[in-house]
């Protein structure tokens, strides 16, 4: 396939224009004494049009000039003179100067000699009209300096010609001067480009066809305009910004035929490699994670085109691991046009101990009471496949839970990131919650062993999915340590009638989770059944549901909360819902509005900044077990003569600490009573 011209071709550099010697073509017939026959007008002509070639050659042969901002086209400006009258003496001239030489000619501008033009015209490379109007009236709007009945200098003709060849409509442009009876007639003699006929893109593995077709569409069967060719280009080349993707229209080309060839670069990814660097001098260091632990983790694969949008999204997907201090990409160049990608990575201290505190829920009096403590060992990276394992003990005066728990992220071979985890765990909470009251059993706790595994993974953007199983070995004993079944109203402590019951629950659960900000969209949908593998264990259906909305009103966030569930079949007494307290329903005590089958809580806050961490915050809440407090075993929140719905309302502040929030609350309740709230950490 030939190009438009024989020295053309576009690239994504500046325009650079060429221009050939400065020929005047011989007479016919050769002249015996030129210089004796001259007429003496045009003797005179001939004299100015001298120093204007003078002029002319003063200039360098190689101009560089910008058409369009990331094309560029070579093209040919070729100036002639013509003598018009017959026997009159050719003069001829080479001009061939460097760049310094027009510097030089831009301070001697003023002294330059301008020449009087009687008569401008534009017409094609042969010196005949355009055939196309339209294209002439382009040319001729683009001249400012060369008008008829002016005097011009070599560079307003040169400025000009870079006008025409700027307007984008034409391949190349050469100024003749001819002498007239009338005067010197100055013609721009053009090439227009070809009618744009069809297209080829080579190399836009990742560009959508559609999108290069709507950028091209308005051009189709119109001469090729280099400006809006460079406007094309340039909305190509943003898709690619956009998207954070290494690409760019690297040549452009007119075939024969007005086709026009586009080449787009786009650098493949050619290899990623991990480099694990000191974290106290920065210097290469052996890392204790296995690297395809790492890699596993990217979304950046050899082959693709690479985006810095996706390399950040890697980096943060590596650092929530939680065993890397600080990860970095850097892209190096590789051969034939692609990319290698080093991901530095400074590895955070694997395992330690650690000691904490909080506050327990089932604690409903006392100041003191309701304060544990926790000592733990955990180990994030074992075996250098960011599996974790973590050890912990927490005891206060009543409650204590010691636990085993060992999580592997990403099961190796698995390609849809499930993770497993492995929990055995051996709790001791208070059984107030359901079971207390003011008269007695005040000490009354609640015993668990339970053991598990549970199998989670992503199921979409925003939405997981887990599903496990676990089985529960749980009973009731007094103060002294001694199992009970019964309470001191007679109310039955166990479903089985044993001191203890067995269950073996299969656990559905699907969670959403906004952006992960606490005041963002949030909603788990919780569903276990019990399986009586053997006839002495338990069997029931329960479903459990909470969903959380945050919206800005002005500095202020309104966050409102809603939460529900149901329980069907044989279930322990101390299984049941229990509604009120610091994360229910605030201004009564824990478990002191009711327990049943079936509840709702709602809750409604506004908070605002206040000074620094702290924060304001005015609340209310609302609770209710939808009449099903006398349908668990014994009634225990009948016996104690509990409301079954409630409402409280107050206010609080909440600062921000390593701990997470800590929340001081005032509330009061239906019952005009006044409670005080310490909690640490979100609602749930």
């Amino acid at each position: 396939m030939e190009r438009v011209t024989e020295r053309a071709m576009l690239q994504n550099d500046d325009i650079r224009i060429v221009s050939s010697s400065i020929k005047i073509p011989l007479p016919h017939k050769r002249p015996t004494c030129p210089l004796r026959t001259a007429h003496s007008h045009f003797v005179n002509a001939s004299n100015s049009i001298a120093q204007l070639f003078n002029s002319f050659a003063a200039h360098s042969t190689e101009l560089t000039r910008s058409v369009v901002r990331n094309s560029s086209l070579l093209c040919s400006a070729t100036l002639s003179f013509t003598g018009e009258r017959r026997g009159k003496c050719p003069i001829q001239r080479l001009a061939s100067l460097s760049l310094a030489d027009i510097e030089a000619q831009q301070k001697a501008r003023q002294n330059e000699e301008r020449v009087l033009i009687s008569e401008v015209l534009v017409r094609n490379k042969d010196g005949e009209e355009l055939e196309r109007k339209d294209l002439e009236a382009e040319a001729v709007q683009a001249l400012k300096a060369c008008r008829p009945n002016s005097a011009l200098t070599v560079r307003e003709v040169q400025e000009d010609v870079h006008r025409i060849i700027n307007s984008g409509y034409f391949s190349s442009c050469m100024p003749v001067a001819v002498d007239t009876r009338d005067g010197i007639r100055l013609v721009f003699q053009v090439e227009p480009n070809q009618e744009f006929q069809g297209l080829v893109c080579e190399g836009a593995n990742v560009l959508p066809a559609k999108f290069l077709e709507n950028s091209m569409r308005d051009g189709y069967g119109k001469i090729i305009n280099l400006r809006r060719l460079d406007e094309a280009i340039s909305s190509i080349n943003n898709w690619y910004m956009e998207r954070g993707l290494f690409a760019m229209v690297s040549a452009v080309e007119i075939l024969s035929g007005g086709i026009l060839r586009l080449q787009v670069s786009e650098a493949e990814v050619n290899n990623i490699s991990i480099r694990f660097l000191d974290r106290k001098t920065g210097e290469i260091t052996m890392g204790k994670t296995k690297p395809e632990t790492i890699l596993r983790q990217i979304t950046t694969k050899k082959g693709q085109v690479y985006s810095m949008l996706q390399g950040k999204r890697d980096v943060e997907t590596v650092l929530t691991m939680g065993i890397m201090e600080d990860v970095s990409i850097i892209p190096q160049p590789a051969d034939t046009g692609k990319v290698d990608l080093v991901m530095n990575v400074v590895e955070r201290p694997s395992g330690g101990f650690s000691a904490g505190g909080g506050i327990s829920s089932g604690i409903t009096n006392g100041p003191l009471r309701g304060l544990i403590g926790s000592f733990a060992y955990s180990h994030r990276n074992v075996f250098g496949k960011n599996q974790k394992l973590n050890i912990s003990l927490e005891r206060g005066q009543i409650d204590s839970v010691y636990r085993i728990n060992y999580t592997d992220p990403w099961i190796q071979g698995d390609d849809k990131r499930t993770s497993r985890t492995i929990t055995i765990q051996n709790s001791r909470t208070p059984g107030t919650i359901v079971h207390g009251n003011e008269d007695g059993n005040r000490s009354l706790t609640i015993g668990r062993i339970t053991g598990g595994i549970e199998f989670s993974r992503p199921l979409r953007p925003k939405w997981s999915g887990t599903a496990g199983l676990v089985f529960q070995h749980a009973g009731v004993r007094d103060e002294k340590g001694i199992p009970i079944i019964k309470d001191c109203y007679s109310s039955p402590l166990t479903a089985s009638g044993n001191t203890h019951d067995d269950t073996l629950l299969a656990k559905l659960e699907t969670v959403y989770t906004g952006s992960g900000d606490h005041g963002s969209s949030m909603f788990v949908l919780t569903m276990e059944q019990g399986l009586p593998v053997l006839p002495e264990w338990l069997s029931f259906s329960r479903v459990n549901a909470r969903a959380r909305k945050g919206v800005e009103i002005g500095p202020a966030r309104l966050h409102l909360s809603l939460s529900g569930g149901h329980v069907v079949g044989e279930f322990s007494p101390y299984e049941a819902f229990a509604i009120g307290g610091t994360n229910s329903v605030r201004g009564y005590e824990e478990g002191s509005v009711g327990s049943g089958r079936s509840y709702v809580v709602t809750s409604g806050e506004v908070s605002f900044p206040m000074k620094g961490p702290v924060e304001g915050v005015l609340f209310s809440d609302y609770g209710t077990d939808l009449g099903s407090g006398p349908t668990v075993p014994g009634d225990p929140a009948g016996a104690r003569k509990k409301p079954g719905s409630g409402y409280g309302y107050g206010f609080g502040i909440r600062v921000e600490s390593p701990l997470g929030p800590l929340r001081l609350e005032y509330a009061f309740n239906d019952k005009k009573e006044r409670r005080f709230h310490f909690g640490v950490g979100h609602r749930n």
